[in-house]
């Protein structure tokens, strides 16, 4: 089916369960951001400049207590960036707002118990390295390749757990995927014997059998789900399961007071982008093929769409526009030349962009800036937390900016994963997460497109435009998604299987 064939339209009989999981935000940043980031950008704030906000204050019917914490987060981050302190000539007479107080050496017992499990830890780890070095030094290693080759020439075709061990070690491994496609036949299973059947015609390694099932089941190029993706399945079915939770769940809590502090830094510096009304979309009535694909995958995927912009001017899929609410222009290259399965692999990818565990990933890409959100996150949950001098000079200004905009249930949840944190062992790799959460928003497009080679056609010409990015290994990822008993389950659960 090619692009201008597709229609884009759910089933009579699907069913549209919860809607969550998006990046939430309020409408008091909407209402009020703009206003004080044009009033503090000279640095001062003028008794005149303060009677406008209070009138704004007024005719919205705002919570001035509320106004002024959203202030202070503000006002933070612009002296956080421009290295200056602003003036506000306007609360002479009151006493300065309150801040987050300085972090200092820890002294509560919470804090304590994390140091000194980490130290434990790090003992624990020096006294195996030195174990395993000793080990290294008293072996002499031998092998014979004579008897490497015999146990591999004989594929257990009845073991489906030696098998699926196989494949996700190796998805390229064609021998284990072919005796995969025998057992699943066996069985009857004909939703997981398509599944192999898909690897294998991808890589060009499919027998006659397996690409006529393969062909047989392939004539739709857009999935008719009868049920939408719950979170509960998101989270067990959907998440590469290196992409720690916890992680995510610290970041859902402070992002959108992230989203505030980055939409005001570009709106100082002249960076925001200013988005043409008239290219606005409206799903129900675009004739926009890409627009109706976001509005079709967000219903399947739970979620809301985001305001969707169609933009040729811009030369990329499709990028999130930082805004209260943040929006998406779609590019030139999916507003023309992308197959259906294509645009629905573009557009899975992006929406679960969307999720609040991912959102800070597209307001702060570095794994360095992150790491400093994650530290101000965790010192705002516990402002005991032991710092370096330079990490503190680093984290202390960016807590400064997002607490102040927290609610105290936020701050209450922060507190809680904190505690979660330290039993847990205290320790995260940001850097790892950060590639698990491609994997996963890549395999939220792979389940909408139904096609590894359209997920391939788009990850291709992103390698092009990036040379860091490796082709294969994602590739590789959702290849050993797609016959694993995840991608299996998830199918039955949104009713996509084949009977």
């Amino acid at each position: 089916m090619s692009e201008t064939e597709a229609t884009f339209t759910h089933q009579a009989s699907f069913e549209v369960g919860e809607i969550g999981g998006n990046m939430r935000h309020g409408k008091l940043e909407a209402m009020y951001e703009e206003l004080f980031a044009e009033v503090i950008e000279d640095g001062i704030i003028t008794q005149e400049e303060r009677s406008r906000l209070d009138k704004m204050a007024d005719n919205l019917g705002l919570d001035r207590a509320r106004l002024r914490k959203l202030e202070q987060a503000l006002q933070a981050a612009y002296e956080a960036r421009h290295r200056i302190v602003i003036k506000d000539l306007s609360f002479v007479d009151e006493p300065p707002p309150a801040t987050i107080a300085p972090l200092e050496i820890a002294t509560d017992q919470r804090t304590l118990a994390l140091e000194r499990r980490i130290r434990f830890l790090e003992e624990r780890i020096a006294t195996l390295e030195g174990e395993l070095e000793d080990a290294r030094a008293h072996v002499s290693v031998e092998v014979d390749f004579s008897d490497v080759a015999a146990p591999r020439a004989a594929l257990p075709d009845d073991d489906p757990a030696e098998l699926a061990r196989r494949v996700r070690h190796d998805p390229r491994d064609v021998d284990s995927l072919h005796a995969l496609f025998r057992l699943y036949k066996k069985a009857g299973d004909a939703d997981r014997q398509w599944c192999v059947a898909q690897v294998l015609a991808y890589l060009a390694a499919a027998n006659a059998e397996e690409q006529e099932l393969w062909n047989r089941h392939r004539e739709a190029a857009l999935i008719r789900p009868s049920a939408s993706v719950t979170q509960e399945a998101w989270k067990r079915l959907l998440f590469h399961p290196e992409e720690e939770p916890l992680v995510g769940e610290i970041f859902s809590v402070v992002v959108s007071a992230v989203l505030i502090g980055r939409l005001s830094a570009m709106r100082r510096d002249k960076q925001l982008i200013k988005l043409d009304p008239a290219r606005k979309q409206d799903p129900a009535t675009t004739t926009v093929q890409a627009v109706r694909c976001f509005h079709w995958a967000s219903a399947i995927l739970g979620m809301h769409s985001p305001a969707l912009f169609a933009d040729p001017d811009y030369a990329g899929f499709v990028e999130m526009v930082p805004g209260v609410p943040p929006a998406s222009r779609i590019g030139a290259e999916a507003l023309s030349g992308r197959s259906a399965a294509e645009l629905a692999f573009i557009a899975g990818r992006h929406l679960a962009n969307y999720r609040e565990e991912h959102f800070v990933k597209m307001l702060v890409p570095s794994a360095r800036g992150l790491e400093d959100i994650f530290l101000a996150a965790l010192s705002i949950g516990n402002p005991g937390l032991p710092l370096s001098a330079q990490v503190k000079q680093l984290v202390v200004p960016i807590a400064k900016a997002i607490e102040p905009i927290l609610e105290p249930a936020a701050v209450d949840r922060l507190r809680g994963h904190f505690l979660r944190f330290v039993e847990e062992g205290g320790r995260t790799n940001l850097q790892r997460w950060t590639v698990a959460t491609d994997r996963t928003v890549a395999r939220a497009g792979l389940l909408l497109a139904n096609d590894l080679r359209a997920a391939h056609a788009v990850l291709a010409l992103e390698a092009k435009a990036d040379k860091a990015a490796s082709l294969d290994e994602k590739m590789d990822d959702l290849m050993s998604f797609v016959v694993s008993d995840r991608y299996a389950k998830l199918r039955k659960q949104i009713g996509i299987a084949i009977a």
